[in-house]
């Protein structure tokens, strides 16, 4: 009975389109990328040059010695104050991140400078200082990983 139950399970499962995100594919013209950026210490270089190694990308230590570029133009994070109480205390934030970034092999442009900017809120208690910066450090990892998935899924539809 539980074997018919599996079977008829995954054959409901197949039949509704549902399937696994493969591994990330990239152009040809990939085989060895440099990833050109002013700061090399930044979250979301890090995660995605983690992301690249993770995905069989070869890194080049040099922009002469790689067949694609990936250039980082503008890597920013910072907050913003959302609300304020009655006493003009600030009782929400907005923790915010920004990439610029373009790909290209040699002369040919794989991917015009795009733009990326993702939010997240939270609410901020001034009796509760470590647990809430603790909080817009988990949302602004949060942000990275989102951040990198988008540029990896958009260098997998080249």
């Amino acid at each position: 009975m539980y074997r018919f139950a599996a079977l008829l399970f995954l054959v409901l499962l197949a039949g509704c389109g549902l399937h696994l995100q493969g591994a990330l594919t990239t152009p040809a013209e990939m085989e060895r990328t440099y990833i050109a950026t002013n700061d090399r210490h930044s979250q979301f270089y890090r995660k995605l040059r983690a992301a690249f190694e993770t995905a069989g990308v070869e890194l080049a230590d040099a922009a002469a010695d790689a067949t694609a570029t990936l250039t980082i133009s503008f890597d920013e994070t910072d907050q913003r104050v959302l609300s304020v109480s009655a006493r003009n205390v600030p009782t929400e934030y907005e923790v915010y991140y920004t990439v610029q970034y373009a790909l290209d092999a040699g002369e040919k442009s794989l991917l015009e400078y795009q733009t990326l900017t993702l939010t997240r809120d939270y609410t901020y208690e001034p009796t509760l200082v470590l647990g809430k910066a603790r909080e817009e450090e988990l949302l602004r990892e949060a942000i990275v990983d989102d951040l990198v998935r988008i540029v990896l899924k958009q260098i997998s539809t080249l």
